[in-house]
């Protein structure tokens, strides 16, 4: 019985290699990066993106300060301190995107996607249950107990309708730094 038995034999590539003025040959070392993908740290996307988080987590927490009677309901409590640590988050991260432009940096450092990475991961989970408490809330006030004439319904909807927005908008980031975290 004829069987083949194929071998394989791996090529290699060529060094990179340039040469000085005195015809020495230097190696240059390879090194693939990622690209920056716009909506990561110290990208012009990415502080687009956390300026949109900031604007969205302060027009929630001011529609729900707005009102008088938030504080009697633990979620609404909830939400106030969820967008309050949201936006204080984003501030400062756009703060950091806005310097990385200025100076062009680029934060791909390990230890400094890792914080952005956690960071994100616990607002942008603190924000959505928030707000999914208060959208539950505001539909037993709304439409089970029937009781909008007395509350602020239309603030409480437009502050949960906020916060989701914050939420979505902290997504990307997210998932753009640990993208860029599992890249490592």
């Amino acid at each position: 019985m004829n069987v083949s038995h194929p071998s394989v034999h791996p090529i290699e590539a060529p060094p990179l290699t340039t040469t000085d003025g005195g015809g020495v040959v230097n190696e240059v070392p390879v090194r693939v990066r990622m690209k920056d993908v716009q909506g990561m740290p110290g990208t012009l996307g990415g502080l687009l993106l956390r300026i949109c988080q900031f604007l969205f987590a302060v027009a929630a927490l001011s529609v729900m300060t707005s009102t008088s009677d938030f504080a009697s309901v633990t979620a609404f409590c909830y939400l106030v301190v969820a967008v309050a640590l949201q936006s204080s988050w984003s501030l400062l991260l756009a703060i950091v995107d806005i310097y990385a432009l200025l100076v062009c940096r680029c934060l791909r450092n390990s230890r400094v996607v890792v914080f952005f990475t956690i960071g994100d991961g616990i607002t942008s989970t603190l924000t959505f249950a928030a707000a999914c408490a208060s959208a539950g809330i505001t539909v037993l006030i709304g439409n089970d107990l029937n009781e909008c004439g007395q509350n602020h319904c239309v603030k409480f909807e437009t502050a949960t309708a906020m916060a989701f927005l914050s939420w979505f908008t902290v997504s990307p980031s997210f998932l753009l730094n640990f993208w860029s975290l599992a890249a490592h």
